[in-house]
């Protein structure tokens, strides 16, 4: 773990020890759906760093998070792989007592036009200093992301994390967006080989909590899921990543914006408490609409094209602008403002946000 505003990053692994070790895992986790055995965490750690520093043959690195993936990862492994990509990541504490880490999914999104890359700016405009994270583009979707679609705003999406730390602190801005490549070089040399992969790895699941910043007193998760038995293993994961508290949203495609046209289900906790499913029902704050999401345009497309229009549809919304992505980012604020304990319901919540988005106040934040 690395705290400070000039990380630097923690000792490489023996080679030979780490070349020993993960021919041991190999021989273990890659024998077949009856007779793979799990590796504990210690080992997972050595494994995935290993990988992450090159430590390895390639092709070792590839069967170690395929045979993982084949013979589902256990929560050891998963804290394993977790902290592994902590200890290379640099961490820096912002001067602020309270912040919001807002994980999308790294590889974006291809049905939907999402709303969320300007749900940071909203928090800050509430008084909630939030960052969010991702990279340019990954496997298996290959979809738009925060990156692409904020840099089509004009935001700078290649800060150190020490400078979105510090823009955080800022009161004009009170918000940022880190990139891994910024966040964890040793992981996003990775992206190359999770491409040739194809399909889901660990790593899907563990880069979301790297949790790059952390505030003075409370550090919260935002992030989202699709299959149920992801909220339980996000949950564990994140109370091993130091979080205190996550707000585990059963998203669209997997962010953390819930359905605009149905009642969908979120996973919380604070503190020590267990994690305790919340019902959302849109209709009941204000938000009807016959799509899930805001839907891409007919006649755009590409990454690109998508993500300009992503960018204009975000930033109408912060000026005020009512319509989907205003409803998208009304619900995902008052889904945090609640879960923070700012409102006491989450009818107030959503109240409360729509009148900061009606002000057009947050645009002047981007």
């Amino acid at each position: 773990m690395i705290i400070g505003n000039s990380p630097t990053i923690e000792e490489p692994l023996d080679r030979d020890e780490a070349r020993a070790v993960m021919r041991s895992i190999i021989q273990r986790i890659a024998t077949g759906p009856t007779l793979s055995k799990n590796i504990d965490e210690d080992e997972a750690r050595i494994g995935m760093r290993a990988v992450m520093e090159g430590a390895i043959d390639p092709v070792q690195g590839a069967v170690f998070l395929i045979a993982l993936r084949m013979k589902r990862e256990s929560d050891e492994e998963n804290r394993g792989i977790l902290r592994a990509i902590q200890e290379l990541t640099y961490r820096v504490e912002a001067d602020v007592d309270e912040v919001v880490d807002i994980a999308d999914p790294y590889n974006g999104y291809n049905r939907t036009l999402p709303a969320a890359p300007f749900l940071a700016p909203l928090l800050a405009e509430l008084g909630v200093p939030a960052f969010s994270q991702g990279l340019e583009t990954v496997t298996p979707k290959f979809g738009f992301t925060h990156r692409q679609i904020l840099r089509e705003a004009g935001v700078s999406v290649d800060l150190t994390v020490a400078a979105a730390a510090a823009q955080l602190s800022d009161p004009s801005k009170g918000w940022a967006y880190i990139d891994q490549s910024q966040s964890c070089p040793a992981l996003h040399s990775l992206i190359p080989l999770r491409d040739q992969l194809i399909k889901r790895t660990v790593i899907t699941t563990a880069e979301v909590m790297s949790r790059p910043i952390q505030a003075k007193k409370q550090t919260h998760l935002m992030t989202g899921y699709v299959h149920k038995p992801y909220a339980e293993i996000y949950a564990d994961m994140a109370r091993s990543a130091g979080f205190n508290s996550a707000l585990l949203v059963r998203g669209v495609e997997g962010g953390v914006t819930a359905s605009l046209r149905q009642i969908s289900t979120t996973y919380q906790f604070v503190g020590e408490e267990p994690e305790v499913a919340v019902k959302v029902d849109p209709s009941e704050l204000g938000v009807e609409h016959d799509l899930r999401a805001p839907a891409i345009p007919d006649g755009v497309e590409g990454n690109l094209e998508i993500s300009k229009y992503a960018a204009e549809a975000g930033m109408a919304a912060l000026a005020g602008g009512e319509g989907l992505s205003f409803d998208a980012l009304l619900l995902s604020a008052a889904l945090t403002m609640h879960h923070l304990g700012r409102s006491a319901t989450l009818k107030l919540a959503a109240e409360e946000v729509r009148d900061v988005l009606l002000s057009g106040r947050a645009a002047a934040r981007v």
